[in-house]
This record gives C-alpha cells, sequence and structure tokens, in this order.
C-alpha cells in the first residue's frame, strides 16, 4: 500500500512488527519469513527512502524516523515491536533511542550504533559521498557488481546473490546515493551513549562469521541493560538468508516472551 511518499507491505493480524531492511534492499527481502512471522503478529515492511517503491524526498535519519512513525500513524499503529537489519537496524535504533514509548521490544540484526570517534566519521562520510558519486557516474548495475564483491558479503553463496539481484537492481542511482549521504554510518549520529539508557527489551542479532559486527553486538550487549546476545556461529552479515530457520526461530522466541510488553 502507498501511504503518502512510503510504499508499506503489510499482512497478518496481532501485534504489529516492523521490519526494516539494510542498505540496497527493500521489503522483499523479508519475504520467506513472512508466512512465520504473519501467524502470530501484524507484520509491516516498508521500503526505506531511495528504495524499492517509495518516493520519499526526506532522507536523514531523524526524518526518516519521523516520516515512519507518521506513516504508522496512519495505520492506527502507536506501538510495536521492531526489527531492523543493517542500515535498518542503525534506523531501528535510533528510532527506540530517541522515541522509546513507541517501542515494545526491539531486535538488531548485525547493526551498530554509529561511529564513536568524529575523524573516523569523517573519513566514513567521505567514503559514502564517493560510493554515491560513483553510483550516480557508473549507475546501479555497476554497483551492484561491486556491491556483491564486498567481504561483508562473501559468505553468501552463489543462489544467494542470485536471489537479491533483482531487488538490488529495482533501485535508482538517485535513490541510492541519497540514501547514502542521509542515511549512511558516516552521517548517522552517535548512539553509544544512549545504550545505557535504552530500557527496551533488545535482541542482538550477528553472525559467527562477521567479526567485524559480532565484535560491535558484543560491546552493544555489555552497555545494554535489556540486551540479549545471539551470535549465529554458521552465518555471515546476512543472518536473515543465510540461515534462515534459526534466524525465525530466534525472532519468535523473542517477540513470543515480550509479547504483552506495554
Amino acid at each position: 500500500m502507498q501511504i503518502d511518499s512510503y510504499w508499506i507491505h503489510a499482512q497478518g493480524d496481532g501485534a504489529p512488527l516492523v521490519l526494516l531492511h539494510g542498505f540496497a534492499g527493500s521489503h522483499l527481502i523479508w519475504s520467506p519469513h513472512l508466512p512465520a512471522f504473519s501467524r502470530q503478529w501484524r507484520v509491516i515492511a516498508p521500503d526505506l527512502p531511495g528504495h524499492g517503491r517509495t518516493t520519499a524526498p526526506r532522507f536523514h535519519m531523524g526524518e526518516t524516523a519521523s516520516d515512519l512513525l507518521a506513516a504508522l500513524a496512519t495505520l492506527k499503529v502507536e506501538t510495536f515491536h521492531l526489527l531492523g537489519y543493517s542500515m535498518g537496524g542503525r534506523l531501528a535504533l535510533y528510532l527506540a533511542v530517541h522515541h522509546p514509548a513507541r517501542v515494545r521490544s526491539l531486535i538488531l540484526e548485525s547493526a551498530s550504533p554509529g561511529l564513536r570517534d568524529p575523524a573516523e566519521r569523517r573519513a566514513r562520510l567521505e567514503s559514502d559521498e564517493q560510493l554515491a558519486q560513483a553510483i550516480e557516474r557508473e549507475g546501479v548495475p555497476a554497483f551492484v557488481d561491486r556491491w556483491e564483491r564486498l567481504p561483508l558479503f562473501a559468505t553468501q553463496t552463489d543462489e544467494m546473490r542470485t536471489a537479491l539481484r533483482p531487488i538490488r537492481l529495482s533501485h535508482t542511482a538517485a535513490g541510492l546515493a541519497a540514501s547514502l549521504r542521509g542515511m549512511g554510518t558516516g552521517a548517522q549520529p552517535s548512539l553509544w551513549d544512549d545504550l545505557p539508557q535504552l530500557h527496551i527489551p533488545t535482541l542482538l542479532l550477528a553472525g559467527g562469521r562477521d567479526p567485524k559486527f559480532a565484535a560491535i553486538a558484543r560491546q552493544m550487549a555489555a552497555m545494554m541493560p535489556q540486551a540479549r546476545l545471539d551470535i549465529v556461529q554458521d552465518a555471515g552479515h546476512t543472518i536473515h538468508l543465510e540461515c534462515p530457520t534459526v534466524f525465525q526461530r530466534l525472532v519468535i522466541d523473542h517477540l513470543s516472551t515480550w509479547a504483552a510488553a506495554p
């Protein structure tokens, strides 16, 4: 369905569960999991700005969070469980930090609170800008070829990459570039200092074959009062794709535990 400038897929009944995809993804990455999740929850999966069928002109994280909450209010959704992967996980954490009364429970897959060090953040801003310019200059197919070769996705099989490629190719160069500039890791404000004050039941998921994000998840778990950490040993960055059965079990166990959270 189209709500203002957001495209949102909704399915099922029960307490709302909002799913936020990663960079170069769309709501379609969650398709294999919708039958299981929608048996108990009302699954709401938007395309984030610059992705899929969403045409939202506002790309910064605070703006996107506000726009998403407004779209959910149109659906009469005030509080919800929230699951975010990678870029979507950073946005999910931002929503939880800045709008904690709206989030019943939180699941972060291969996510981070941003960059603490200002110099590292400036360097990442430069890197994201260079990538945005390359996407605009060379086009989406060339970007997807480069994206699929990143070490971050080395644990994906050829079959997995083949399944993801149509989703990745469905975007526009302008949309992906704007997303990088507004929602990239360099543009995101650091949320590290907010973690000790975040009293929301949280499941942190990371892949054992993704050492960078596994280390970040361990640091986050040590700082968050109500966080549980699960390292999925056989997965890399895309746990939902590489170990779907384990991913579903961990998510459903978490949601069932906190189903009645006010």
